[in-house]
């Protein structure tokens, strides 16, 4: 996993946030990294504002990560922290508490934080919150795992059209 320092300013760093890191964020982080394999100008990483710190990602989304080839076993939980907030270009949040709360505590990075569905064309899904399926069944991380399937391209459009390297 690459760990981009501050001072890079030709690198888009990606952070995804949910409230505990195990479930809907992790997944997210995998699935986007997996979706820009081929760019090598992009970090991509995972946090939650009320995580506590070296969890592993939850069964299920490590069993759907699977299911594409993606591996999510050394998955590791973290909280949210200012280093993780300076480094990143562009912070999604999965839901609006999260990015309620990230505003609230970092009021200085507003204008890279956005709620994940807020770039989707998709008007069922478009400024809702990727449903949280923790405690649930399977079914209920497949769903969560469509919902991601169809907004991430989106971003990847968003932060592609937008990006201006000079940014950090």
């Amino acid at each position: 996993m690459s760990v981009a320092r501050h001072s890079d300013h030709s690198l888009k760093n990606v952070l995804f946030v949910c409230t505990g890191n195990t479930c809907r964020s992790p997944l997210a982080e995998v699935l986007f990294r997996d979706l820009v394999k081929a760019a090598p100008d992009y970090a991509v990483h995972s946090a939650g504002v009320g995580a506590f710190s070296g969890q592993a990602a939850s069964r299920h989304s490590a069993k759907l990560a699977k299911e594409r080839g993606l591996d999510l076993s050394k998955h590791q939980s973290r909280a949210v922290t200012i280093d993780l907030v300076d480094q990143a270009t562009h912070i999604f949040a999965l839901g609006r508490s999260h990015l309620s709360a990230l505003l609230m505590d970092y009021p200085e990075a507003e204008d890279k934080i956005y709620l994940l569905s807020e770039f989707t064309a998709d008007d069922k899904l478009r400024g809702k919150d990727v449903s949280d399926p923790f405690g649930g069944d399977l079914e209920e991380y497949r769903e969560m795992q469509e919902h991601l399937d169809k907004l991430l391209p989106s971003i990847h459009a968003f932060i592609e059209q937008t990006w201006k390297p000079s940014q950090s």
